[in-house]
């Protein structure tokens, strides 16, 4: 399998959409753009030209802290290295882009894998909007 990785290759919301449904489930549309336009950056994997198979997207606070957000794979390319490397394309960028600091939030399943990155532990808070 070989996948090419694209720093800020802005893919199109039926792209992104398709990608969210297989990943995540959601099958309502949504817009992408306002979001991808005021990220640090995003990184994107691609398998066999433009079929967009992972993504991750660079939040940021506008100074020194970056915060990595929606990483996924698509289902069937997954446990292939696909989001090890989107990860760590995050982490490079960012740093290139000026954070100091790379933030990530998950869910309990995912602590093997965030720290397998290089992730150490933190404690945050959250509260449920909606």
């Amino acid at each position: 399998m070989t996948i090419e990785i694209r720093t800020d290759p802005f893919p199109l919301n039926d792209q992104m959409n398709a990608l969210w449904a297989a990943a995540w489930g959601e099958a309502t549309p949504r817009d992408f753009s306002g979001v991808l336009s005021r990220s640090l950056g995003h990184i994107g994997a691609y398998d066999g030209g433009n079929s967009l198979i992972g993504f991750v997207n660079i939040a940021w606070d506008g100074g020194i802290h970056a915060f990595i957000l929606d990483t996924c794979v698509h289902p069937a390319k997954r446990r292939n290295g696909v989001a090890t490397r989107l990860v760590k394309a995050a982490e490079t960028l960012a740093r290139e882009r000026g954070a100091v600091w790379l933030h990530v939030d998950f869910e309990e399943h995912l602590a093997a894998f965030y720290r397998s990155c290089g992730f150490g532990e933190s404690r945050a808070g959250l509260i449920r909007l909606r």
